[in-house]
């Protein structure tokens, strides 16, 4: 018996490309809440498959992270920080956890040499990033969990990298009196050996 289900995916391909975000958000959000855990199994691993295939491996400009505002020359985040900082998340939330820390890192080694006043938006954003690193250190132990790490040397140079790039950073911070943003990176990485 043959059922034609080309309409019924004409109508939902319709509505997913005229939906807005917000609704498509919520769709999903119920979706994986209401149905059994291998709906979600399934769509992370349909997730992972997208984000590999269109921007894991894009590399970051550092130059475009920051701005210098006048008259103090203090840092300042640009869109594209935030834009970044979105894709970290969508990395780290599908189960790529080091490709997410490889992004998180870009941006730690591009702050090295800037300064930020503490009650600035730059320094809220970094406790972010610290924040978003930790979960992305969770994301890659359950990446390893899973069996998904495909090169070890590859995820062991990722958190080498990373944990250079945090030193770097704290010295770089002490250098002009600054309160440095990464305490929890440093806490999380200090323990963990792959």
């Amino acid at each position: 018996m043959f059922i034609n289900t080309g309409h019924r995916n004409l109508m939902v391909d319709t509505f997913i490309a005229n939906a807005n975000v917000d609704d498509l958000r919520s769709i999903v959000r119920s979706l994986l809440a209401t149905n059994s855990p291998g709906l979600a199994s399934s769509f992370t691993n349909a997730a992972r498959s997208r984000l590999g295939q269109t921007d894991s491996k894009t590399c970051v400009n550092p130059y475009a992270l920051f701005t210098h505002q006048s008259p103090t020359m203090y840092a300042a985040p640009t869109q594209y920080l935030h834009d970044v900082l979105i894709r970290a998340r969508a990395l780290y939330g599908a189960g790529m956890g080091f490709a997410s820390l490889k992004v998180l890192t870009s941006i730690v080694r591009a702050s090295v040499g800037l300064q930020w006043d503490e009650d600035s938006d730059l320094a809220t954003l970094f406790a972010f990033i610290d924040a978003d690193i930790g979960q992305a250190i969770q994301s890659s132990k359950e990446e390893i969990e899973g069996g998904r790490v495909g090169d070890w040397g590859a995820a062991r140079e990722t958190i080498d990298d990373l944990r250079r790039v945090v030193k770097e950073s704290k010295k770089d911070v002490q250098t002009w009196g600054g309160e440095f943003p990464f305490e929890g990176t440093i806490s999380s990485l200090e323990y963990w050996k792959i």
